[in-house]
Parts: C-alpha cells; structure tokens; sequence
C-alpha cells in the first residue's frame, strides 16, 4: 500500500469561517447591541416569559453575556467540528447546519428581547414577539445550507495496489447507475407526524402559530437527511444528500466491492448516514441487499441498494481495468 506524499489537511477554511468565526461574531453582537441600547432599557429586562408574562429579571449587561456564553458554547459547540477536514463530511455539514439553525434562533430571540424593551420603565409589561424567532431561526437555517456547501472532503485518499479477489462479482454494465436510497414515502411520512406532533400540541396549548414556525425547519431537516441519491460512474461512487456529495470515494482506492444483506437497526443502530466505528460508514435506508466497499485507505462503506449486484459487479470490473501501481 502506498503512502501519501503530502500532509492532510487539518482545517477546513471555509468551516473555520462558519463553524468558528461566525458563532462567535453571533455571540459578540448580541453584547455589543446591549451596550449600544442600554440608556434605553430598563435597569432590569425581562429574560423568560411564560403564557406572555415575564416571569425572569436580569441586567441588560448580565442578560448579554450569559445569552453571548449559550451562543459561543451551544451553537458554536455544534458548529466547530465543521472545521475538523479530516472528520466525515456529512456529519460535518449536518452539525453546521444545526448549529447556525439554533445560534440563529438564539440571537434572534436576543434581539427581539432588547427592542422590544426599548423605553420601558417596567419591564414586566415587556411582550416578546415569536415571529422574530421563527424568522431567526430560518435564516440560521439558510446561513447554515451555504456554509454546509462550502465545506469540501479533506480526507486522506490511498489508492489501492492490488485488483479486488477473483471471487467477487464482475459485470459490464451502462454507466452511470443511479438509484434514490432513502426511505419509503410511508417511512418518511410517519417521521414527519412523528415529529410534527409535539409542535401541533404546543400550538394547541398555547393556542399560538409559532411552535409550527420553529419545529417544521426541524422536521424538513429530519426527513431530507433520510434521503440519499447514489451515483456510480467511471470516476468511482459518490452518496449526495442535500444536494451535496456526503461520501464520495474513487475507483483508484477501491480494494473490493460485495454484496451483503442489511439491517439497519441490527446491523448499524438505525436509518440514515451511519457510523459504526472508525472509518466504517453505512447508508443504511431499508433491510435488503447492501454493496459493501472496502477501500486502500481501511476505510468501509455500506449502502442499501437494489441495485448492490449491478453496483458491485460494475466497480470490481472498473477496479480490474485500472493501472496496477506498486
């Protein structure tokens, strides 16, 4: 097996900006408001309500650096793996993505706490308005999506020495082969009702809109990571979600591909991009038969598919007919 001749790369620039430098400029600018606001607020604010009644006092100053410290640890917390190059993209992107999605909703209700107490004198006749946290939270949601597709795959790719075993399937067949690996519409269905229904209660409750504005991002969310589309051409496999490529190898590094039989709960502890272990990766969707790809670098990949014969078959064939290296 050879090795690589040049060192990884440790960072992601682009997840450095997003992950790191955009959270704490999230954190910053909630104090930086405060300050700027102060002669205008009441010497105390209103931090919590219940029903739409203020139920917790603090300082401005004291309210500002205690949201800025949920802000640099929660949402920054969530979001700084994005900048790890060498972790597993996916994943990567998907902590991005929530974390900006939760600092989003967090500054925004900051926010709306503070201009919404502008020239009070009592604090306890403060509202606090929820469409300025759904409207938050979309566009940390949004932020999230475009920093998420900056994010590239720094890992360390080793290209394989030696033709996969005689034993396993070969086939010629038309490329690309595609195949949409997700959950079954009915799968996906029960997810969302599932998820949904805490909000509906809530709203019930409250009998407000707004619990709605902030689950259903959540729940979008939720059912789209649960859908893959896998594509295999002459350059090797790639499994998109989002629309972005999630775990993408080529045919260089492949050392063998088989066919096995899966079960997502059994075998890798539930549905989606999962991960049982270093370098052991599964796109598990449906219990049936799965390609299985072991790579130069010992890294593995599973995928349900269909198609897992015609998938295998195909990429030992184009694994045969690469040039042999030494």
């Amino acid at each position: 097996m050879s090795t690589p001749t040049t060192a990884p790369r440790v960072v992601d620039p682009a997840g450095v900006v997003f992950g790191i430098v955009l959270p704490l400029l999230a954190a910053a600018s909630g104090v930086v408001a405060t300050y700027a606001l102060l002669p205008q607020l009441p010497e105390q604010i209103a931090t919590q309500w219940s029903g739409g009644t203020p139920t917790s006092f603090m300082s401005p100053t004291a309210s500002a650096w205690s949201v800025a410290a949920i802000v640099a640890l929660v949402g920054g917390g969530c979001c700084a793996i994005a900048a790890l190059a060498q972790a597993q993209l996916m994943m990567r992107r998907l902590m991005l993505l929530v974390g900006l999605a939760v600092t989003g909703l967090i500054v925004a209700g900051e926010f709306t706490m503070i201009l919404g107490q502008r020239g009070l004198v009592d604090a306890s006749d403060a509202t606090l308005s929820a469409e300025g946290l759904v409207t938050g939270l979309l566009i940390g949601t949004v932020v999230g999506l475009f920093g998420a597709a900056l994010l590239r795959d720094h890992r360390v790719r080793v290209p394989a020495t030696e033709p996969p075993p005689a034993d396993l399937p070969r086939g010629h067949v038309e490329l690309p082969v595609t195949d949409e690996v997700g959950m079954s519409a009915g799968g996906l269905a029960a997810t969302a009702l599932v998820l949904a229904a805490p909000a509906a209660l809530v709203c019930w409750l409250a009998d407000a809109w707004w619990p709605l504005g902030v689950y259903l991002p959540v729940v979008l969310l939720a059912v789209v990571v649960l859908q893959f589309r896998l594509v295999v051409d002459a350059d090797g496999i790639r499994v998109k979600n989002l629309a972005m490529p999630a775990v993408e190898y080529g045919v260089d590094e492949l050392e063998s591909a088989k066919v096995e039989h899966v079960r997502p709960f059994q075998d890798f502890g539930g549905w989606g991009l999962k991960i049982k272990g270093r370098g052991n990766y599964g796109v598990v969707t449906r219990t049936g038969p799965a390609v299985v790809l072991t790579f130069a670098s010992g890294d593995r990949l599973t995928v349900t598919t269909p198609k897992a014969e015609e998938i295998a078959g195909a990429l030992n064939t184009l694994a045969d007919a690469r040039p042999v290296r030494g």
